[in-house]
């Protein structure tokens, strides 16, 4: 996360900006710029994990993670930079809660790639303030506009709720799963029998969908779900209570915050960082997974069907098996010998 996306490049052509600027960065922070770039005073707030892992060093006490921005965190700011996230929601959900916080008259800058629709923010958000376009470059844009009205904001109005047989789905926006069960988990949720048992790692777990399936059918599993996406945590936490299940929820950077073992980790693990391909997750998501599973533990994903997930696991735990693939989705399953 060193390198500097194409959002960060174009900010820092315009440094000269924010020297003078109490600065609060948001949004999809994904990578350091936000902690060294020369400004008055910075601070900052990321819903996702590992975003925050990677910026602390840079803020110290000046960095948030959690599912909403506080007025006591706005509090010493007069300029935002959002970096506009890929989901529309997601966008929506988090400039508003921002936006109703800052004093009017407020200096909001947001940047972002084109292809991630960032062209869409100045009618999203026309209503509180007249965004115009500063600087383009890489295939990014950066907006600015002076707040004039502050939105209202009530987090519970985000909120989706769905259902699925008899099992209650809930989701905050820019969460896997808001709108509907993807079919990988699907798939995956297919392999699951009835009266399984013992400690279960869900990574990565979004709206608890997977977890909930499984424990609809098999309630004596101890069941553990992570993710670095605050949202997820909130949605995860929603699932569970609406359906009467029990579980532990937290948030963790795959294993970062782990310290027990499993007798099965099950997932449907990421491909993507941002808008690129990226199998670094799910990379290190199968290595690492030995270390957390008991002797004869199980280790059990979906993935889309051109991943090249074999040799992954076969390097890594000498087996792999396919439990059972469609044309699109294949779950594998590797046992710790």
């Amino acid at each position: 996360m060193h390198t500097l996306t194409r959002s960060s490049i174009i900010l820092s052509r315009n440094y000269n900006i924010f020297t003078a600027r109490h600065v609060f960065f948001a949004g999809d922070l994904q990578d350091s710029l936000p902690g060294f770039l020369k400004t008055a005073q910075s601070y900052a707030h990321t819903q996702q994990y590992h975003h925050w892992q990677t910026l602390k060093p840079f803020f110290n006490k000046r960095i948030y993670y959690n599912l909403i921005t506080t007025t006591e965190m706005l509090k010493y700011c007069d300029t935002l930079v959002y970096y506009w996230t890929k989901n529309k929601r997601e966008a929506n959900f988090q400039l508003k809660n921002i936006l109703s916080l800052l004093p009017i008259g407020s200096d909001i800058f947001i940047v972002g790639e084109n292809r991630s629709g960032v062209r869409g923010a100045k009618k999203m958000m026309q209503n509180y303030l007249n965004l115009k376009k500063i600087d383009s470059r890489c295939r990014c844009s950066l907006y600015q506009g002076t707040l004039q009205l502050n939105p209202s904001f009530n987090e519970n109005s985000f909120w989706n709720q769905y259902q699925i047989g008899s099992i209650i789905l809930k989701s905050f926006p820019g969460v896997f799963g808001f709108s509907g069960l993807d079919a990988g988990s699907q798939l995956l949720i297919s392999t699951f029998k009835n009266n399984m048992h013992g400690k279960v790692l869900d990574i990565g777990c979004g709206t608890g969908v997977i977890s909930a399936f499984l424990l609809s059918i098999s309630p004596q599993v101890d069941l553990t779900l992570t993710d670095i996406h605050a949202a997820a945590i909130a949605s995860s936490k929603a699932t569970l209570l609406a359906n009467c299940f029990p579980g532990k929820v937290y948030s963790s950077n795959l294993y970062s915050n782990v310290y027990d073992r499993f007798h099965m980790i099950i997932s449907n693990p990421p491909f993507h960082s941002g808008l690129k391909t990226n199998l670094d997750i799910a990379y290190k998501l199968i290595q690492d997974a030995p270390k957390f599973l008991y002797r004869n533990g199980e280790l059990r994903i979906v993935a889309n069907s051109f991943l090249p997930y074999p040799k992954i696991l076969d390097d890594t735990f000498g087996n792999h098996q396919i439990i059972v693939n469609n044309q699109s989705f294949k779950v594998y399953r590797s046992i710790k010998i």
